[in-house]
């Protein structure tokens, strides 16, 4: 039975079996999906759309404003994932095809960002049923022992190598150089979050938002942005989601 998402005061935030089967469902073999998550359950599984939901996907920052309209003044949402820097509404199926045509009439739709709609035909990559455990921390190099470093002395051999000014010398300071540049590097290059579920599908039939829906919390998304947001025509998608 279909639930509208007011219906509960909380959201789900792991696909439950119900929710599973709901997603298994968009394939034309669920128990080989099925199969799937029970051998990787933190995997993620690429479903065809326009069977048992279309997919929207809008940019990361409009898409949050979308998705808390309809939550603050509209009736909710259907399941709802982030993913490479996105956000994917599950819609009714057909909304693919409809709403970019309804946008095209509204004149603040310039106001949005692109966006990418999937529907019979195309395939989305959908988030896993369970978020993956983060992967073990790698340690720290070990720091030498401050007492062992203090009680060690250099003998003749090291001092005379060492003295300033020398190529070992200066060829030590560039390899130290290098090394906190990897370091600050490798800190800065952060790896793209996983794929998650924000809104969870629980229930074998959940409540999705149609074409109207999603152009009414659209307009009013893009309205609140003002002139914030680039001017872009919204775009058809492409065969594949990418993964």
């Amino acid at each position: 039975m279909s639930r509208s998402p007011q219906d509960s005061l909380h959201t789900a935030a792991f696909v439950t079996p119900a929710g599973a089967d709901w997603l298994a469902s968009a394939s034309a073999s669920p128990r080989g999906v099925q199969a799937l998550w029970a051998a990787a359950p933190t995997a993620p599984v690429t479903l065809p759309c326009g069977t048992a939901f279309d997919v929207i996907s809008m940019d990361a920052l409009f898409g949050r404003r979308v998705v808390g309209r309809l939550w603050t003044d509209g009736p909710g949402t259907g399941p709802v994932a982030a993913q490479s820097g996105r956000v994917l509404l599950f819609a009714t199926p057909g909304t693919a095809q409809r709403l970019p045509a309804l946008l095209g009439w509204e004149e603040w739709s310039a106001a949005a960002p692109p966006l990418l709609c999937y529907g019979r035909g195309d395939a989305v990559t959908v988030p896993p049923l369970f978020p993956p455990d983060p992967g073990p921390q790698e340690a720290a190099p070990l720091e030498p022992d401050a007492s062992e470093s203090r009680a060690r002395k250099p003998d003749a051999s090291e001092s005379g190598a060492t003295r300033p000014g020398t190529l070992e010398s200066g060829a030590r300071k560039s390899g130290a150089r290098e090394s906190r540049a990897t370091e600050s590097g490798s800190r800065e290059s952060a790896p793209m979050p996983s794929p998650r579920w924000l809104v969870a599908p629980d229930v074998r039939s959940p409540w999705l938002p149609g074409p109207e829906v999603l152009l009414w919390a659209c307009v009013r998304a893009a309205r609140a942005a003002g002139g914030d947001l680039v001017s872009m025509a919204v775009t058809s998608a492409p065969a594949a989601f990418p993964g």
